[in-house]
C-alpha cells in the first residue's frame, strides 16, 4: 500500500478523489488549509502528499507554503502537486519548493494513481502539457521570471493576472469569490512587492514577462 494524505480546501473534490484513487492507495488522512496540512503531514508522514496548490490559511503561500513548512520531512514525504492551475508561475514556484512532480485536476482516477505510484518511487511525474513547460522553464529565462513572481504568493498571483488583464476590481472579486476590498489590498501588496506605481504598468510588466 501507498500511504497519501490528500490536502484541498473542497471536501468534495476529497471526497471524489478518495473514491477514485486505485485500491493500493491508502488515505491517512484529510487537509483543507495549509496549517492543517502541515500538522497532519507531521502527525502521519505519508509517503506521499496529493496538494493542492492554492490552500487558504498560514501566510498565504498555498500549497509551496505548505511544502516548505514541512522542510524537514522531505527525505521522507514526496509532494506531487494537483491542480485546476495550468499556469507558468504556480507550476515552477511548487517544484522549486520541492514538489516532486504536478498533475492536473483534469487527470482521471487511474492517472493521479500512476502519478502517486510513480513520486513514491522516486520518479518525477508532470501532466503531458506541463513537461516540456517545466524542462523549458528551468533551462531557461522562466526561471528568472519566477525569481520576481515568488514574491508573491498564490492569491497575489491569481489577483496580479486578473488586474493586468483588464479586470476591475470588482470583476476580479467576482471570478476570485473574494471582496472588493481584499482585491485593493493584494494589489497594493503586488504592486510594493513588484516595485510598480501603478495598475498600468503591472499590465506592461506582464506583458513583457508574456504572463498575459
Amino acid at each position: 500500500m501507498t500511504t497519501v494524505v490528500v490536502v484541498d480546501d473542497h471536501a468534495i473534490f476529497r471526497s471524489g478523489l478518495r473514491s477514485d484513487l486505485a485500491a493500493d492507495i491508502e488515505v491517512l488522512a484529510e487537509a483543507a488549509t495549509v496549517d492543517e496540512a502541515i500538522a497532519q503531514i507531521a502527525q502521519y508522514r505519508p509517503e506521499v502528499v496529493l496538494l493542492d496548490v492554492h490552500l487558504p490559511g498560514g501566510r498565504g503561500g498555498g500549497g509551496r507554503e505548505v511544502i516548505e513548512g514541512s522542510a524537514t520531512l522531505l527525505a521522507e514525504v514526496r509532494f506531487l502537486a494537483l491542480s485546476v492551475s495550468d499556469a507558468a508561475e504556480d507550476v515552477v514556484s511548487v517544484i522549486r519548493a520541492g514538489a516532486r512532480g504536478y498533475v492536473t485536476k483534469t487527470s482521471s482516477g487511474e492517472e493521479i494513481s500512476a502519478a502517486v505510484r510513480a513520486v513514491s518511487g522516486g520518479d518525477a511525474v508532470f501532466s503531458p502539457r506541463l513537461a516540456g513547460f517545466v524542462l523549458d522553464a528551468f533551462g531557461s529565462a522562466g526561471v528568472a521570471v519566477d525569481d520576481e513572481l515568488d514574491r508573491l504568493s498564490a492569491r497575489e498571483g491569481e489577483v496580479m493576472r486578473l488586474i493586468a488583464r483588464g479586470y476591475s476590481y470588482k470583476e476580479t472579486a467576482k471570478q476570485l469569490f473574494i471582496s472588493v476590498k481584499t482585491v485593493e489590498t493584494h494589489v497594493s501588496a503586488v504592486l510594493r512587492k513588484l516595485q510598480l506605481s501603478s495598475r498600468h504598468e503591472l499590465t506592461r510588466w506582464a506583458v513583457n514577462k508574456k504572463l498575459i
